[in-house]
């Protein structure tokens, strides 16, 4: 499969991708990450492994897209977070004066 990774053409294919990162030890996973294998990996890891390019050349989300493509199970933590609960006014200012001094 035909896709861009960092403004350059790459022909990925699965059986090439699981070759590569073969004997590759997984870093640990912080946010996005993908299944090869039965190892998760860090996204930047295995687009770093797979292009041989520096991390900071390419996004996480391009190289999601590109391993959702060739099949391989994807997770983006960061996109999962729990959505965090907005206070009302009344509790918003509560919580800029401070909670009340217990007795």
């Amino acid at each position: 499969m035909r896709c861009v990774i960092a403004r350059f053409p790459f022909d990925l294919t699965k059986s090439g991708v699981l070759e590569s990162m073969k004997g590759v030890k997984p870093e640990e996973v912080i946010g996005a990450s993908v299944i090869v294998g039965r190892r998760t990996y860090p996204v930047k890891q295995v687009g770093q492994v797979v292009t041989r390019q520096d991390r900071r050349d390419f996004s996480a989300e391009e190289v999601l897209r590109a391993m959702a493509q060739l099949g391989f199970t994807c997770r983006d933590d960061s996109r999962a977070a729990a959505p965090t609960r907005t206070l009302s006014p009344v509790e918003q200012a509560s919580a800029m004066l401070g909670a009340p001094a217990a007795v």
